[in-house]
């Protein structure tokens, strides 16, 4: 996948939009996302860069409020603390400047945990639940919107900091395709799939990706 995403940006100014934080996103590529796309955008894109040079930067406790922030993240707490599930970590909250990453089991869980999680929760719908419960508690109240991402998380956001928050820092005038896995109303990629200003594409791994790219892009 490295290697064809240096050869697309041959052909293509590239981007990366990701719920996670800067760090996160240097872990799951193995490489130095700077070195391979022109824009970064981590935690949607409340943190930015073009070229390697910062571009923007926003910051959830500032929006919501430290009281708020602090309320909701309470609530988490107790209800993870309630819930029964096989196995539980540690790290159920993670904070990131642009949102709040909460997990049921915990994101310091293991790769085979993390994908027993998975599989469990597709039957079990834990995320599913708790977010409906969120949107009751805070969704209006603090103007907050929960998406399932990943196969551990929900991603806890102002309501307009999905990830077409990114846009705002891309020429409008681009055609802008997007590739994501979580497509699906209640995804954390659905938003920008179905914003009007870009081209979405519902992608079910890297060598899907790769594929529909070469065809998009005559590779």
């Amino acid at each position: 996948m490295l290697d064809f995403l240096k050869v697309l940006r041959t052909k293509c100014i590239t981007g990366i939009v990701s719920g996670s934080d800067l760090s996160k996103i240097q872990e799951q590529m193995g490489a130095n996302p700077f070195e391979v796309f022109d824009y970064v955008f981590s935690e949607n894109g409340v943190q930015a860069w073009l070229d390697g040079a910062s571009i923007g930067s926003e910051s959830i406790s500032k929006e919501m409020g430290e009281s708020n922030l602090k309320s909701l993240i309470n609530f988490c707490l107790h209800y993870i603390a309630d819930l029964d599930i096989p196995i539980k970590r540690g790290t159920f909250i993670e904070y990131r400047k642009g949102m709040l990453n909460i997990s049921p089991i915990g994101r310091n869980c293991s790769q085979e945990e993390r994908i027993a999680f998975y599989e469990y929760d597709k039957s079990h719908k834990i995320r599913e639940t708790m977010v409906k419960k969120l949107e009751a508690e805070f969704g209006n109240k603090f103007n907050l919107q929960f998406s399932i991402g990943g196969q551990i998380s929900i991603d806890c956001f102002i309501k307009g900091w999905d990830k077409r928050f990114c846009l705002k820092y891309i020429d409008p005038k681009s055609v802008v395709h997007f590739f994501g896995d979580k497509t699906d109303p209640g995804g954390n990629d659905h938003e920008i799939f179905a914003d009007p200003r870009t081209l979405g594409h519902t992608v079910v791994g890297p060598d899907d990706t790769i594929k529909q790219c070469k065809e998009i892009f005559n590779l």
